[in-house]
């Protein structure tokens, strides 16, 4: 079974990220979230990432806030991608997640997305695509998406356009 893996690293991070969860079954895609932290559960994080892979986990999110550490040691156990969602939890307002995040050495490489919402929708997006390297359906399920977007936009502008 191929499924996306979500980890956020703490149950503050669930109401943003339930976005992130939202849009992969919008698409079918299956996924786990768990909470588990780099640095309250360093033991169970690095179990879980053994699991998951073992399972048939493609892809993992990382949401994670101040420190933001959890990406990083995804990316220091696992060869797969990893996709970081900075989340604002701090009076920096997710500054600091998302340059703990951003800041990886080179060969540890987090694909990073915006802090808060618009990165935890954008995480599922980027994994889905990644995913469709191997799947057809959900390549087309994608596409049709995109055109969907652009539809909308325009009948936005219908309803309001003004023009000489």
């Amino acid at each position: 079974m191929k499924f996306v893996s979500i980890i956020i690293g703490s149950k503050s991070d669930y109401d943003v990220m339930k976005s992130c969860a939202d849009t992969l079954e919008t698409f079918g895609v299956q996924y786990e979230l768990i909470i588990s932290s780099a640095h309250r559960s360093p033991e169970r994080t690095k179990e879980y990432i053994l699991e998951a892979e073992a399972k048939g986990a493609q892809v993992f999110i990382a949401a994670a806030g101040m420190a933001a550490h959890l990406a990083g040691v995804l990316a220091s156990k696992t060869v797969k991608p990893i996709i970081g969602v900075p989340m604002s939890a701090s009076a920096l307002s997710g500054i600091d997640a998302l340059l703990s995040t951003v800041q990886m050495p080179a060969g540890m490489p987090v694909a990073t997305v915006a802090i808060g919402k618009a990165g935890a929708i954008n995480s599922a997006y980027l994994a889905m695509q990644i995913m469709a390297l191997e799947s057809e359906d959900l390549r087309i399920k994608l596409q049709e998406d995109r055109v969907a977007k652009a539809k909308k936009v325009e009948m936005d502008s219908l309803e309001i356009e003004t023009k000489l």
